[in-house]
C-alpha cells in the first residue's frame, strides 16, 4: 500500500513543480499540499473504505483547483493550464470514479460528479458519467430528462437527445414528465431550424443538397409524440401541461387546437377541462382593436373578458353540477375579485359577481366546506353582517358535526357581538363529538374571559375539564392554571394547581407554568419548588434529561437550597433516563460543573 502511495505522490511532483516555478505557489505551500495528499491518500487506501474520506479528498482538490484559479487571476498568469490544472482534474475524476464505483447507489455522489464537470467544462468526461451513471439508475426519470437537456441544450444535438428521450420511455412507457419533455425538446429543435432557415434565406446562401425538412419545421415530430403519449397517459392534467408548453412557440398553431380538441372530446365532464375553457377567454382578447386605448376603453374591455369567462362557467356549472366544478369558478371569481384596479366600478362588479357565485353554489348544496370561511371572510369585509350571520347558520347545518363549521360561526358572532354566542356555544358542543372540541372550548373561553364574570369563566373552565378527552384536557389545564394566576393570585392558583394534579394526564408545559409562577414571588420557597419538580419528574422524568438538569441548578442557585442533595438528584436520573438520553445528561452535567452551561 505504502509503495503504491508514493507512486501516486511522485505522480504529483511535475505539477508541484511548476506551480512553484511559475510563482503561483511557495516552497513552504508546496510541502504542505503534499503533506495533507498524503494523509488523504493513505485514507483511501486503507481495506476498509469511508464515503467521507473520498468526498473530503475530492473536496480538498476543488479547493486547490479554486485556490489556483484565483492565484492566477491576482498574478495575470494564464499559462502551464495542461501540465497544473488538467493532472489535478484528471485525478478528481478518477477520485470520482473509485467513490461512485463503490457507492453506486449514492446518487448524491453521481450528481456532484455532474456539477463538476459542468463548472470545469468537461464536456467528454460529463457524456461519460451521464452514460454509466443512465446504466445504473435507469428508474430515475429525472436523470434521463437532465441527460437529454445537456445534450440538446449544451452540446446542442438534438439526435443525442431524442435517443436517450427514446431510451428513457422504454423503461418508463407512462412516464408524463419525460413526454412533456420529449415533447419541448422536438419543438426548440424545430424552432432552431427554422431561425437556421430563415437565416440562410436572408442571407441568400446556396445549401447545395442540403435541405430542411418541412415535417420537422412544422412540429410534426411534437405531435407524433404528443398522439403516442395520448394513448397511453390518461388523465386532462397531461394534455393540459402539453398544450401549455405548445403556447410557447408561435408555430404550433394547428397542433394547439389539436390538443384542444381532444381535450374537449375525451374529458368534456372534466372541471379542469372548462376551467381551462373559460380562463382561456381572458387571453383572446377584444374582438375589436384599435390604435387608440382609453383607460375606460380598457375597463371596459377587462369586463367583456370576465363576463365572457362567467358565461363559460355558468355553461360548466349546468353541464357538470360537482363540488369542484363550483370549486373552480369561485377561485375564478375570488382571483379577479383580488386583483388591484383603480376602477371602483370594476372592483364592485367583481364583488358583487363573486358574491352571487357563492350564493349559487350555496343554493345548489354544492359550495365545500372550506369555501365558507372566504365567503364569510368576504362578507364581513364588505359589511354585509346579517347575511354573514345567516351563511354561517347555513355552514352549521350543512356540516353539523364539523368543528371548523361551528367555529367559523362562533367567531362571526363575537365579532358582532352578539347575543345568540352562549346559545351558539351549547349547540355546537352538543353536536360535535367530544374528540376534537377543544378549539371550540378554547374560543368559547377566551371570549368568556372577556365578557362574563370570573366566577362564569371559571366553571366554565372546571366543565371543559370534563367535557374534553383527556388528551385534549391537558390544553384546557395550562390556559386554567394561566387564567387563575392573572385573577385569582398565587394563594388560588396553589389550590386549583393541587386539585389539577388529582386527575392525569399533564404536560410539561403545566408544570414550568407553575415553576415560574413559583419564582416570580417575592418569598419564592424551596420546598414548594421541590414539590413541583418532584411532581413533574414523575410523569416526564425518564424522557427528559433537561428537567433534571433544572432541578440541580435550581438547587445550586437559590438562597434556600441545599448543594449537597445534587448527588442524590443526578443519581436518580441516571436510573430514570432511557437510551441516549443518559449520555445527554451526563454531557450537559459535566458542562454545568464546569461552569459552561
Amino acid at each position: 500500500m505504502a509503495e503504491r502511495i508514493e507512486q501516486r505522490l511522485e505522480d504529483r511532483v511535475p505539477e508541484l513543480e511548476q506551480l512553484e516555478r511559475v510563482g503561483l505557489f511557495t516552497r513552504r505551500e508546496i510541502r504542505a499540499v503534499l503533506r495533507k495528499a498524503s494523509a488523504l491518500e493513505y485514507k483511501i487506501q486503507r481495506r476498509a473504505l469511508r464515503k467521507e474520506d473520498f468526498i473530503n479528498y475530492i473536496q480538498y482538490e476543488i479547493n486547490l483547483l479554486e485556490l489556483i484559479k484565483k492565484r492566477r487571476a491576482r498574478v495575470g498568469y494564464s499559462f502551464k493550464k495542461d501540465e497544473i490544472e488538467n493532472s489535478i482534474l484528471h485525478r478528481v475524476h478518477c477520485l470520482f470514479n473509485r467513490a461512485t464505483g463503490k457507492w453506486k447507489e449514492d446518487l448524491q455522489l453521481w450528481l456532484s460528479h455532474v456539477a463538476f464537470c459542468k463548472q470545469w467544462n468537461a464536456k467528454h468526461q460529463l457524456s461519460k458519467v451521464f452514460s454509466t451513471m443512465l446504466a445504473i439508475h435507469p428508474n430515475k426519470p429525472a436523470l434521463w430528462i437532465m441527460a437529454a437537456k445537456w445534450e440538446m441544450e449544451t452540446q446542442l444535438s438534438s439526435e443525442s437527445a431524442r435517443h436517450l428521450f427514446l431510451r428513457a420511455l422504454r423503461f418508463h412507457p407512462e412516464c408524463p414528465k419525460l413526454y412533456q419533455e420529449y415533447f419541448r425538446m422536438e419543438l426548440m429543435n424545430a424552432e432552431k431550424q427554422r431561425k437556421e432557415k430563415k437565416e440562410f434565406e436572408k442571407a441568400k446562401m446556396d445549401l447545395g443538397e442540403f435541405s430542411y425538412s418541412e415535417d420537422i419545421l412544422n412540429g410534426e415530430m411534437a405531435r407524433i409524440i404528443y398522439r403516442d403519449a395520448a394513448q397511453k397517459i390518461k388523465g386532462v392534467e397531461f394534455h393540459l401541461a402539453v398544450l401549455s408548453i405548445a403556447k410557447l412557440f408561435d408555430f404550433t398553431q394547428d397542433l394547439q387546437k389539436e390538443i384542444l380538441e381532444s381535450l374537449q372530446t375525451k374529458y368534456a365532464e372534466d372541471p379542469l377541462t372548462w376551467d381551462y375553457m373559460a380562463r382561456r377567454e381572458l387571453e383572446l382578447g377584444s374582438q375589436q382593436s384599435t390604435e387608440r386605448t382609453t383607460k375606460q376603453m380598457k375597463i371596459s374591455e377587462m369586463t367583456q373578458r370576465e363576463e365572457r369567462c362567467c358565461a363559460v362557467f355558468e355553461e360548466a356549472v349546468r353541464a357538470v353540477p360537482t363540488e369542484d366544478m363550483w370549486k373552480c369558478f369561485i377561485t375564478f371569481c375570488l382571483e379577479r375579485c383580488n386583483r388591484k384596479t383603480n376602477s371602483e366600478e370594476l372592483k364592485q362588479k367583481r364583488l358583487e359577481r363573486t358574491l352571487s357565485v357563492f350564493n349559487k353554489a350555496h343554493e345548489s348544496s354544492l359550495l365545500p366546506e372550506s369555501l365558507y370561511k372566504q365567503w364569510l371572510q368576504l362578507l364581513l369585509e364588505s359589511n354585509l353582517f346579517e347575511k354573514a350571520t345567516e351563511v354561517a347558520e347555513a355552514a352549521t347545518k350543512h356540516f353539523s358535526l364539523s368543528v371548523e363549521a361551528w367555529q367559523m360561526r362562533l367567531q362571526v358572532l363575537i365579532q358582532l357581538k352578539s347575543d345568540d354566542v352562549t346559545q351558539c356555544f351549547e349547540e355546537a358542543i352538543k353536536h360535535v363529538k367530544s374528540q376534537g372540541t377543544v378549539m371550540l372550548w378554547t374560543l368559547w373561553v377566551e371570549w368568556s374571559e372577556s365578557t362574563n364574570s370570573k366566577e362564569e369563566t371559571e366553571a366554565l373552565y372546571q366543565r371543559s375539564l370534563h367535557a374534553t378527552t383527556p388528551a385534549e384536557s391537558v390544553t384546557m389545564k395550562e390556559k386554567y392554571l394561566d387564567w387563575t394566576y392573572r385573577n385569582g393570585g398565587y394563594k388560588k392558583v396553589r389550590r386549583v394547581f393541587t386539585s389539577l394534579c388529582e386527575n392525569r394526564p399533564f404536560s410539561l408545559d403545566f408544570f414550568k407554568k407553575m415553576i415560574q409562577i413559583e419564582k416570580e414571588q417575592e418569598s419564592c420557597k424551596i420546598f414548594h419548588l421541590r414539590e413541583y419538580y418532584e411532581r413533574a419528574l414523575r410523569e416526564f422524568g425518564s424522557t427528559n434529561s433537561d428537567l433534571w438538569l433544572d432541578y440541580i441548578k435550581e438547587e445550586l442557585s437559590h438562597p434556600q437550597g441545599k448543594p449537597e442533595n445534587c448527588g442524590s438528584i443526578h443519581w436518580r436520573a441516571m436510573k430514570m433516563l432511557q437510551g441516549d438520553l443518559v449520555e445527554d445528561f451526563v454531557s450537559k452535567y459535566t458542562l454545568l460543573q464546569t461552569g459552561h452551561l
